[in-house]
């Protein structure tokens, strides 16, 4: 196949797909410099924005599986339209309050977007069908789309910072809407659904299962967040959600189509690979709060932090996306050499 054929093929798989993963780029970047503002919107201390990016990642954990099996199910292209929708729904109703659980429900809807790249690769794997060298073009086209989220998520976060300092707090939260709401539409013009499904069944007995695990887990964190760490109830409700994972695991092993392969889990050769992907969730996913509030946090008043502006605190998280894209670009040479 020669170049100019293969760009033109995964010119045409990508399409308006990349304008997608930029727009989900750009929800993960633009609300990380204003955190501080966020918080002090909501009346809450600095601690409590973590549970914003707790709950989204949470929920993460449930939708990712479950939208994936109902893509293959009943379509990929409509599955996108509908988390898609729930994204914009969720995106417009920040702006619109300033209670903490309101806007830690939606906050928490908004997260539906983590499905749209498993989504997208799916529908390029399915219109790369029949097409010479389909693993290349779908594995070029999945590149070409996480470039396109990194520079959406560098771009939200300048453009959030520079924002968050010039313009009240309920406007600046009223963008990202917008920008979702013409994802949307880029989706329902401008994208082919599969073109065919393999139909199945959703394992919602699973589903059900790792949700109240979940759901019980952090709830006794919560809770743990509130009566203090002392508190008997809360580290029972806790045990109660790790505890959950048991049946939940027994289903899954007893089901022909689960929705988690545990037994992934069960490989010698794959540990080292969950738990570094788990370190790395730690420090890049679950650091992002703590560190912008620190930047944020004046230290005449508190003792500790940068004092920085939304601006200021946006350019260290780009440089932050830009070593991270480095370091991806770079590993391929590091890794070939050790």
């Amino acid at each position: 196949m020669s170049a100019r054929v293969s760009l033109g093929a995964l010119a045409g798989v990508v399409g308006f797909l990349a304008f997608v993963e930029f727009t989900s780029g750009v929800l993960q970047g633009y609300y990380t410099p204003m955190l501080t503002d966020i918080a002090r919107h909501l009346s809450i201390p600095d601690a409590d924005v973590n549970w914003l990016e707790g709950t989204q990642l949470m929920l993460s954990a449930l939708v990712v599986p479950a939208f994936a099996k109902l893509g293959d199910m009943v379509g990929h292209k409509r599955m996108l339209l509908i988390s898609t929708a729930l994204t914009a729904a969720a995106s417009a109703a920040l702006p619109f309050t300033d209670s903490f659980p309101v806007f830690l429900a939606a906050w928490t809807l908004q997260g539906f977007y983590v499905v749209w790249l498993p989504l997208e690769i799916a529908l390029i794997w399915s219109r790369t069908r029949g097409r010479e060298g389909r693993a290349v073009l779908t594995a070029r086209a999945a590149g070409l789309l996480v470039a396109a989220l990194e520079i959406g998520a560098i771009s939200g976060a300048l453009i959030g910072g520079a924002l968050v300092d010039a313009l009240p707090l309920q406007l600046v939260l009223a963008i990202p809407a917008v920008a979702v709401v013409a994802c949307f539409f880029v989706v329902l013009f401008g994208v082919r659904e599969s073109p065919e499904t393999t139909g199945g069944r959703l394992d919602t007995v699973g589903l059900v299962l790792i949700s109240l695990a979940l759901l019980s887990f952090t709830g006794g964190l919560s809770l743990l967040r509130i009566n203090g760490p002392t508190d008997l109830f809360s580290w029972g409700v806790t045990l109660v959600g790790v505890a959950l994972v048991v049946p939940f695991a027994l289903w899954e092993l007893r089901h022909h189509d689960p929705l988690i392969d545990v037994r992934m889990f069960r490989s010698p050769a794959l540990g080292p690979v969950f738990l570094t992907a788990g370190l790395f969730g730690v420090s890049v996913l679950g650091s992002q709060a703590p560190l912008s509030t620190f930047a944020r946090t004046d230290p005449a008043a508190a003792g500790f932090g940068l004092g920085t502006t939304g601006f200021q605190t946006s350019l260290i998280i780009g440089i932050y996306l830009i070593a991270m894209i480095i370091g991806a670009l770079l590993f391929p040479a590091i890794s070939r050499l050790v």
